[in-house]
């Protein structure tokens, strides 16, 4: 089917569960997570410079879950019990997978991605030379750039529903420290860098202090902003205490050589990673 077919019939049927009798559309659904393992559709793109959300391809996630069936699966010498298989063909899609790294059918990773043990979601995307390090989690629908290092212990959150909701995003370039999590639909702009133990949920307050007086945005980390962990007061009924947030401390500036360009302000801002 064309794509604006699919999306018409994922759609009614995600409306009127009772179109999943219908072979065609139980076909439309199994078709529509075809394209999305094969990278050639995404839960979320940028368009015109702002990301924008397919909401019926999660739609139509939502209903092959509804239509697959529990079942033994094997990989390798692994057995598992689930409705949706691992990734095939990694060698001809030229993705490194370490034992006993998972990526689910319905993600996609980009040619030069390298998956430690760690997972990846359905619905996910990982960009070019993305680094997935072990026991990284990319959640369903997460949306994760070119050249990202994920650190050991991260954990991107993912969304299924509302189908409307906006999936976390990591773009270009940006590093992502040890244990670092992020969810509910942050935006981590392109070749920012969270120093380790960073959390960010959409109401962590984000409080730039490299400038005379705090500036404090939710949601999103600006492009190339350098991020620690930090606390700020807040008065409850029993008193005053500290809360986490977040602290930009600093901006990466641009280089021709990025690998260079992050060691040299991982050292500068004494970054924990």
């Amino acid at each position: 089917m064309e794509l604006a077919e699919l999306e018409r019939v994922v759609s009614g049927a995600y409306r009127e569960r009772a179109e999943l009798e219908r072979a065609e559309v139980r076909e439309a659904v199994e078709e529509t997570i075809a394209l999305l393992d094969a990278g050639r559709i995404r839960v979320a793109e940028k368009v015109g410079g702002a990301w924008r959300v397919n909401a019926w391809i999660k739609e139509a996630i939502l209903l092959y879950f509804a239509i697959r069936p529990l079942e033994p699966m094997e990989a390798g010498g692994l057995q598992f019990y689930d409705k949706i298989p691992t990734k095939r063909n990694l060698v001809e899609q030229g993705i490194r997978v370490v034992p006993p790294g998972v990526a689910r059918y319905g993600s996609f990773l980009e040619p030069g991605c390298v998956m430690m043990p760690g997972y990846v979601n359905i619905g996910a995307y990982v960009g070019a030379g993305t680094m997935v390090d072990t026991w990284a989690t990319v959640g369903s629908c997460a949306q994760i750039g070119k050249g990202v290092h994920l650190s050991g212990g991260v954990g991107i959150g993912g969304v299924l529903e509302p189908p409307s909701a906006s999936p976390v995003i990591v773009e270009d370039g940006a590093f992502i420290g040890s244990r670092c999590v992020v969810v509910e639909g942050v935006v981590v702009e392109e070749e920012a860098v969270l120093g380790a133990n960073v959390v960010l949920t959409a109401s962590t307050p984000i409080v730039d202090v490299t400038g005379e007086y705090p500036r404090t945005i939710r949601g999103r980390v600006p492009a190339r902003s350098v991020v620690i962990p930090g606390s700020q007061p807040k008065d409850f009924p029993a008193g005053s205490f500290d809360v986490p947030c977040a602290l930009i401390i600093g901006e990466r500036k641009e280089s021709t050589d990025r690998k260079t360009s992050l060691n040299d302000v991982l050292r500068t801002f004494n970054v924990q990673v």
